[in-house]
């Protein structure tokens, strides 16, 4: 499967190394028009790789192109490869307005071919554990997750705020767990002090009987990236910072009592069991969501983070926005 990434400046190294790697893909092309980013991609891959500024230089030579590109510059040269029956690999978030991921989408379903977003923590080991805890039943009922994105930096953004750049990677985790259950009410709150985009904003989604809260802040003097889901059986802990044992499964919970016998009793009691840390083995997500990517080309099926899943994220986000505006 050959591949061109258009884009070699801040996330397009770490997907052309995975590309390079992947046995299922090959990087043929790296395009960008800055000819600094070219030689710095030179020096690694030297000669077994093609090296322009126009990507249209090696369209009808690619299967697919991986795009690493700021989103307003993204979107039309994703119209136009979709256009072209180019299977894409896009940056998140997909676009910027839910009209445009439909626009995106309709193209992909019209020309056949695949259209994937790089919601990478979808294909994280303990996410994909988490999700077949749920499944078999282990959580029992979903009720809540609660979710820290922060850190100091590393860069506060001007063209979008904390939330459109660290809550859309838990946004997808949600989706997927929940089997893309739609939302239905979203509130926020933001804080804009350095610029005019939300350095922190607290997020609250209300799903059919579960909800969700997510932290994300550019300007917390902690790094914290952790998740709690929480089920009527078993409570989980994913913290990312930790070096090791990142997943900790707490026999924790509500026991229901339906056998009172004494006027004042709670109808409900606190269960503490055992806390178990099970060892996961630690698997390269980027090149995860790369191989998701070529499956699908090969498989001709939908990704698990395709367009549709976009839709749901970034109307999410977009009705934020709305909320913080007033």
């Amino acid at each position: 499967m050959k591949v061109a990434l258009i884009g070699y400046g801040y996330w397009g190294p770490n997907i052309a190394r995975n590309l390079n790697r992947s046995k299922k893909a090959d990087l043929y092309a790296i395009c960008d028009i800055d000819e600094k980013n070219l030689n710095k991609a030179r020096k690694l891959y030297g000669d077994d790789v093609k090296y322009v500024k126009d990507y249209h230089e090696v369209i009808d030579e690619v299967d697919a192109y991986a795009i690493a590109l700021r989103q307003d510059i993204s979107y039309p040269i994703a119209w136009e490869l979709l256009s072209k029956k180019k299977n894409l690999f896009m940056e998140k978030p997909l676009a910027t307005s839910t009209a445009q991921v439909d626009a995106l989408g309709e193209l992909s379903e019209q020309y056949g071919v695949v259209l994937h977003v790089d919601h990478i923590m979808v294909f994280h080991p303990i996410i994909r554990y988490v999700k077949q805890m749920i499944e078999s039943g282990e959580l029992g009922e979903l009720l809540y997750f609660d979710i820290s994105r922060m850190n100091l930096g590393p860069h506060i953004k001007n063209d979008i705020n904390a939330m459109w750049d660290l809550a859309v990677h838990d946004l997808a985790v949600l989706d997927y767990l929940c089997d893309g259950m739609e939302a239905k009410r979203v509130s926020a709150a933001g804080l804009a002090h350095f610029g005019n985009s939300e350095e922190l904003t607290y997020l609250t989604v209300e799903y059919d009987g579960v909800i969700a809260s997510v932290r994300s802040s550019w300007i917390s003097p902690i790094k914290e990236r952790r998740m709690i889901i929480a089920g009527t059986k078993k409570m989980a802990i994913f913290d990312d910072m930790q070096l090791d044992e990142k997943l900790t499964i707490c026999d924790k919970g509500i026991d229901i009592l339906d056998d009172f016998e004494e006027y004042g009793k709670y109808e409900a009691r606190v269960r503490l069991g055992d806390l178990k840390m099970p060892h996961i083995e630690t698997e390269d997500i980027l090149l995860n969501s790369i191989e998701h990517f070529v499956d699908c080309i090969n498989e001709g099926r939908e990704s698990i983070s395709g367009y549709k899943q976009a839709h749901r994220v970034i109307s999410i986000l977009e009705q934020a926005d709305q909320c913080m505006k007033g």
